[in-house]
């Protein structure tokens, strides 16, 4: 009896051992699950920080009208273009946003490749999009549509809505450029009937239209307010 109680208490008993684990099972707070549980909830608000810093850097540049790319962007530049220069600006001035990027930042989820540039610009232009739809609401608005062509000869034609606000203000808004094939009246009219129906707006409310360099719509004007 003594001897299977000293082979109980033995420190590589068998018993010993699940005495261990079974401690272990019951300490949560030190589990497998639970540290990645932790790790995971630290990782996520290391990857919202770096998002909203890149969200921010975004909405400036936007609103000011600057160009996000750079010459030269690699990490010998002088200047790396307005983005990266902005959000390492940024990151120096900020103690908490500076430990989640950069050098501290996973090298696959820095948020800084041009990629990401445009899908942040492209995001902020679908929310702007989406105020300007909202603000007109159910009132009648005016149609401005300028064509011309882009650096690659491409034609397009810049679309803008002008309406009397909830304040009885006139608003100018550039809704969208789009890019057409030709610039026949047939054409013209097809993308902003596509554009109207992207953004649900019913031409039974269009009471304007305005063209300039766009001379074939002036022909078609008529029928769209149909």
């Amino acid at each position: 009896m003594e001897r299977f109680n000293e082979h109980i208490g033995a420190v590589n008993s068998c018993h010993n051992d699940a005495r261990i684990q079974f401690e272990s099972f019951q300490d949560q707070r030190h589990s497998v699950s639970n540290v990645l549980r932790s790790c995971g909830h630290e990782i996520d608000i290391a990857y919202r920080t770096r998002l909203t810093a890149a969200l921010d850097v975004t909405r400036f540049l936007l609103k000011q009208g600057l160009a996000f790319r750079g010459n030269d962007e690699s990490t010998s530049s002088s200047n790396r273009g307005n983005f990266l220069e902005l959000f390492e600006w940024y990151s120096q001035r900020n103690t908490e946003i500076f430990e989640v990027v950069n050098q501290n930042a996973p090298a696959n989820n820095q948020l800084t490749s041009p990629m990401i540039q445009k899908d942040l610009a492209h995001a902020c232009a679908s929310e702007i999009t989406s105020a300007i739809i909202n603000d007109i609401g159910d009132n009648y608005f005016s149609l401005i549509v300028d064509e011309s062509r882009d650096s690659s000869v491409k034609e397009q034609m810049g679309v803008v809505l002008r309406y009397v606000n909830k304040e009885g203000r006139v608003i100018e808004r550039f809704l969208a450029i789009v890019h057409v094939s030709d610039t026949t009246s047939l054409c013209l009219k097809d993308a902003i009937d596509s554009l109207f129906a992207q953004h649900g707006l019913p031409l039974s409310k269009l009471r304007g239209q305005g063209y300039d360099g766009a001379s074939n719509m002036r022909v078609n004007s008529l029928s769209m307010s149909l």
